[in-house]
């Protein structure tokens, strides 16, 4: 298996590791990452993670694959299930995800950084999502995230040319939010990560939560939304909160 979970402090790293494919993403790879994403979740102690490749961030899913895996309907519907269980198991996860990217991300590597919250990227980094070269439909639920992220008319020359983005378009067009050299892209999101790591964490659950609600059409107050309310102004964040800010100091979350 070529995924790798590192932890250190507060953030996890997990890192696409097989640089001789441009980090494609075997069906192997992507039926491991619910099993380490549930790891990262359920470890109380990381509060971000950040999801990079090696040299590149990644080429998408391994087409060689395809003539085996996906050569029948049934077999299509067994690989595609788990892209995306992949897929919605960083989507899902509690805790705010940064991808890091460098080099090329297309295809399965774009929906995997487009399940983070955050995407940094590299300035000479370059992206697409290519089903139309392979006589594929892009699955909806990742045709909904692109769409979110850049609004359809962009999502639309994005599927419909197969073409790859460089990251100044990707960066304007909202793709990304930030480009750096490519030597300081994974430590611009360790930072970012490890600064969501010191906020409070019953703000990020309830914002993250309100987040994904909106971006699924349900942007106002209910019944779950107020008990987010209410317990965050129960808890001892909220408590630590105010008491730092009185005593002018920065607070221990």
């Amino acid at each position: 298996m070529t995924l790798t979970l590192e932890t250190a402090g507060a953030v996890a790293v997990l890192t696409i590791d097989r640089p001789e494919k441009r980090n494609a993403m075997s069906f192997e790879m992507w039926s491991a990452l619910p099993l380490l994403l549930e790891k990262v979740d359920a470890d109380e102690w990381v509060r971000a993670l950040v999801i990079r490749g090696t040299d590149h961030f990644s080429a998408g899913a391994d087409i060689s694959e395809f003539t085996s895996l996906r050569a029948d309907p049934a077999g299509a519907r067994r690989y595609s299930a788990a892209v995306h269980a992949g897929e919605r198991s960083i989507a899902e996860l509690t805790k705010p995800t940064i991808a890091a990217i460098t080099g090329v991300c297309v295809g399965g590597g774009c929906e995997i950084a487009l399940a983070c919250d955050i995407r940094v990227g590299a300035d000479d980094a370059r992206f697409g999502i290519t089903p139309a070269k392979l006589g594929i439909v892009y699955h909806a639920t990742s045709t909904k995230r692109l769409v979110d992220a850049v609004g359809p008319a962009w999502a639309s020359q994005i599927l419909f040319t197969a073409e790859l983005v460089d990251a100044p378009t990707a960066l304007r067009i909202g793709l990304v939010n930030e480009l750096h050299p490519a030597a300081e892209v994974v430590q611009r999101a360790l930072a970012l990560a490890e600064t969501m790591a010191s906020r409070s964490q019953v703000s990020l659950r309830g914002a993250k939560t309100i987040i994904a609600r909106t971006r699924d059409g349900h942007p106002t107050d209910d019944e779950t939304v107020h008990e987010l309310y209410e317990a965050s102004v129960t808890s001892p964040d909220y408590a630590e909160g105010v008491q730092a800010f009185l005593e002018k100091r920065p607070p221990r979350f």
